[in-house]
């Protein structure tokens, strides 16, 4: 790291400064400007990250040489594949779409969309059985039952499943029935639920929070690697801000971003994003142009009956439609869908 001096700073205090980091077992490089004292600050990194000299009298500002992810940054390696169930997401892989309803309504319902989106070209399914609402009287999911209604669909169409976890008490039952696991926007920053999937067995999908920056979205991410989990894969879906048009402003920046940044796969959910059903075909196929691995769109046979979310949900007619055009921008850019 690098510490910078304040301008008024005394000779005191920077000899102050030099002699705490050397009393660290840090080495101090010293570099005195016309203004101001640059102390370069080497030893390792963990122990640069617990030291409090940013608290010191006559210190500015401290600059970090070294990337905080370093175990989702790009430099740590080249570009990741991840596999949920047999189907692998990543850039030098096919454009994935993973396609459900928002919630798991009955049998019935997974099982008849889960054809439906299979057919039209979709190779994962989605769908929540944990429903984290806005009230608490708004339906909730079904719980177990939706998992098993999930795994039902599975094994009726060979969809592989993703789906929330909400809780650490129901990962154990929700890793009997998913192959992969989603940390949901409400919980990007649930350190302790980061911590649990980071030790699970099953790849994570995990939602950049709605208030959430890139760099947030990214420690979080690393929390889950550092517990051994390597399979991590990143999702933008919107974040909040004055706009009120949408219900979040889609950050398609992010994808390019991300990709310069993380080996991980990145996906975009432009379904939550826009929340508004006539807009969410041009901004998917804005996203598979923008580079995205995956897209994540909700789809209901009867939105207008839905249990949560009809409203930005494709008809499988719309979705069926989508396809195609989706197809097209994928091979413009080189890539397959």
């Amino acid at each position: 790291m690098i510490v910078i001096t304040q301008p008024n700073a005394t000779e005191e205090q920077i000899q102050r400064i030099i002699t705490r980091v050397r009393e660290f077992g840090l080495e101090a490089q010293i570099s005195r400007g016309a203004s101001r004292v640059i102390i370069g600050v080497i030893g390792p990194e963990a122990l640069l990250r617990e030291k409090p000299i940013a608290a010191m009298a006559g210190v500015e500002a401290i600059v970090p040489v070294l990337k905080a992810y370093k175990l989702a940054g790009r430099d740590s390696r080249g570009a990741s594949s991840v596999a949920i169930g047999n189907v692998r997401l990543g850039e030098h892989e096919d454009v994935v779409l993973i396609c459900g309803p928002c919630s798991v309504e009955s049998r019935e319902q997974i099982q008849s969309i889960a054809t439906i989106v299979k057919e039209s070209g979709a190779k994962i399914l989605r769908g929540g059985a944990f429903k984290p609402r806005t009230s608490p009287y708004s339906f909730q999911g079904l719980r177990e039952e939706g998992l098993r209604f999930l795994a039902e669909a599975r094994a009726k169409t060979g969809l592989p499943v993703v789906t929330e976890v909400m809780d650490p008490r129901d990962l154990a039952m929700i890793e009997n029935y998913a192959d992969c696991l989603q940390v949901g926007t409400r919980n990007m920053h649930n350190f302790s639920l980061l911590k649990e999937v980071g030790r699970s067995r099953l790849p994570v999908l995990l939602k950049r929070g709605f208030s959430a920056t890139i760099y947030d979205l990214m420690m979080s991410a690393e929390y889950i690697l550092n517990e051994g989990n390597s399979n991590v894969v990143l999702c933008e879906r919107g974040i909040r801000t004055f706009e009120t048009a949408a219900r979040y402003t889609l950050d398609l920046s992010a994808v390019p971003i991300l990709k310069s940044k993380t080996h991980l796969p990145v996906v975009v959910d432009p379904t939550h994003a826009l929340g508004v059903r006539e807009f969410v075909p041009q901004m998917a196929l804005a996203a598979v142009a923008a580079g995205a691995d995956a897209l994540m769109i909700e789809v209901h046979d009867s939105p207008e009956l839905a249990k949560s979310d009809g409203n930005q949900a494709l008809t499988p007619e719309i979705f069926a439609e989508l396809v195609p055009r989706l197809r097209a921008v994928a091979a413009a850019i080189g890539r397959a869908l």
